[in-house]
């Protein structure tokens, strides 16, 4: 139960609550905790006392929850951070302690059986996540399965599939020794979703089940507990979604194969939704791999609009949201699939190929370094990776260099008006849901651990409001009236747009009635492709010849 005082300085989440069991009749029949307004979290801490409570997936009316062990404080040096504790009804004796996690408590799987518990960690220096078996009720020491960095893309192991219990909770599926992970598969080449299992006696992995090259396969559930059939959701670029029932060779103890990816006779149809938007078919997607200035590998999905003829140079728009890595070697992975089926949906900037125009979608822009100060290059390392994807489409002959434009969603549009403020690479940009002067964000924003008063100078430097007089190319923002995300409340877009306007520039200021951090309501999405599309067609696709000029300053 939240309890006053109410607080308007904090979401809900942090409101003083009691947790208490309570019986049908509404009695408490245990009072858990009596947690105060959680106002003095530390920057990516946790609240004292208990959380992520709930109750144990097998076990009849027992109470697990997790408690921090450093007061929520990730800069303190302890051994460990939480402990899992767990309470049995009727509540009259003390919590057992069923496990403490080295680093920050992530989260926690039962076993079907309810002897096993899958146990996550985090390491916030590292990036850093480690998956623990461990047996409950028992002294043997947890055994690792899973260990890698938390951007790791062609390592990853997968999710474990679960199933639900006639209580409604979900237990880890186990047959026999094995239990099952099902995952993205990133590759170099893109995504090939797979099924593995994992003996838990010698934890090692086989692969059941990897999507073939020509199609994007993810697998849904098990029919059978041996995985020997398994319902999956297939397409390609000129099929839409469907379900299929897939038969797969499984040997009791190990050689699993797909059983013929590529082969018919081991798909059964479920569904056959037709292609609901055949005008997009004539769409052309390839995945694009490059390097910037400093070695980091980069990538791109271009899209070319239908009619394309080869050799054209095309008005050109990148769009990106950029992400934090402790190393490139991750920073490098390649993620997404050209084999999904293309479809346009919402307000996607996907729009502007039946404008005539290239996309190069999801352009990486990765920020690599310390975590501590890693962004104290954030506007280099984006701008070395504009610079790196334009030079990449010019040099392909599908990117006219003079006519591209930048946008981005949230983070994105962050980025969108720093490439304005920075750099000469861009003729135009759409900044949607962002946030724009971090003096309104003291305590940090997106990986940033620093408040203002410890690193004001970075603070600074990556606000674009205060480098609105460098932006003399035309920036269009549209915002939410009702967004709710704590860092891109309204006034973020209200106060670039003074800036701008006061200082000469060319800019647009859009507002959506009612609608949150993303837009939701028909009227709202067709409104923001119609300005963005104008926008583009006028500074950017129709923009006169740019007359030469010195290149802005560097900071």
């Amino acid at each position: 139960r939240v309890r006053r005082p109410y607080s308007y300085l904090h979401t809900v989440n942090a409101f003083p609550r009691e947790v208490e069991v309570w019986d049908r009749s509404g009695k408490v029949l245990y009072k858990l905790a009596s947690l105060p307004l959680a106002d003095e979290v530390p920057i990516e801490g946790v609240p004292k006392g208990p959380r992520g409570y709930e109750w144990h997936a097998t076990e009849g009316a027992a109470l697990v929850w997790v408690e921090a062990l450093d007061e929520g404080d990730p800069k303190k040096k302890v051994s460990h951070r939480d402990r899992i504790l767990m309470l049995k009804a009727p509540f009259k004796s003390e919590p057992v302690e069923l496990f403490k996690t080295e680093h920050r408590y992530r989260s926690m799987q039962w076993g079907e059986r309810g002897e096993l518990l899958f146990v996550r960690d985090f390491d916030r220096d590292r990036r850093w996540i480690r998956t623990q078996l461990v047996e409950a009720g028992k002294d043997s020491a947890p055994r690792v399965l899973f260990s890698h960095s938390s951007n790791e893309r062609y390592n990853n192991p997968g999710t474990l599939l679960t199933r639900e219990l006639p209580n409604g909770q979900r237990v880890v599926l186990r047959h026999g020794d094995f239990v099952y992970l099902a995952g993205a598969g990133a590759t170099p080449e893109g995504d090939r979703p797979f099924l593995d299992r994992l003996n838990l006696q010698t934890l090692k992995t086989e692969r059941l089940f990897r999507s073939d090259e020509q199609s994007y396969e993810t697998v849904v559930g098990l029919i059978t507990d041996d995985a020997r059939q398994i319902i999956t959701r297939r397409e390609r670029p000129v099929e839409p979604s469907n379900y299929y029932v897939r038969t797969l060779n499984v040997g009791a103890a190990g050689g699993g194969t797909n059983g013929g990816a590529d082969d018919a006779s081991n798909l059964r149809a479920l569904t056959r939704i037709p292609d609901a938007t055949p005008q997009l078919r004539d769409i052309k997607k390839q995945l694009v791999t490059y390097k910037r200035a400093d070695g980091v590998d980069l990538s791109f999905t271009l899209y070319l609009p239908p009619g394309y003829k080869e050799g054209t140079r095309l008005p050109t728009v990148v769009w990106a949201y950029p992400l934090e890595f402790t190393d490139p070697t991750t920073a490098g992975q390649v993620t997404g699939s050209t084999q999904r089926y293309t479809s346009i949906t919402g307000s996607s900037h996907l729009f502007f190929l039946l404008a005539g125009y290239a996309v190069l979608d999801n352009a990486t822009m990765p920020i690599v370094g310390d975590p501590e100060t890693m962004n104290n290059t954030y506007v280099e390392q984006i701008t070395a990776s504009a610079k790196a994807a334009i030079d990449k489409a010019a040099a392909m002959g599908v990117t006219d260099p003079e006519r591209v434009g930048v946008g981005g969603h949230s983070y994105g549009a962050f980025m969108t008006a720093n490439m304005l403020a920075h750099t000469d690479l861009f003729r135009a940009g759409i900044a949607r849901s962002g946030a724009y002067n971090r003096t309104l964000t003291p305590f940090g924003f997106q990986s940033e651990r620093r408040t203002i008063w410890e690193a004001p100078e970075l603070y600074i430097k990556v606000s674009p409001f205060m480098n609105a007089h460098r932006i003399n190319e035309p920036l269009l923002l549209i915002h939410g009236e009702a967004d709710n995300n704590s860092g891109t409340f309204p006034i973020q877009s209200e106060r670039m747009y003074q800036a701008m306007r006061g200082t000469g520039g060319t800019v647009r200021y859009v507002t959506l009635p009612l609608e949150s951090h993303g837009y939701a309501a028909r009227e709202s999405t067709e409104h923001t492709l119609y300005e963005m599309i104008s926008w583009f067609d006028k500074h950017v696709k129709n923009a006169p010849p740019r007359k030469p000029r010195e290149e802005k300053a560097k900071n």
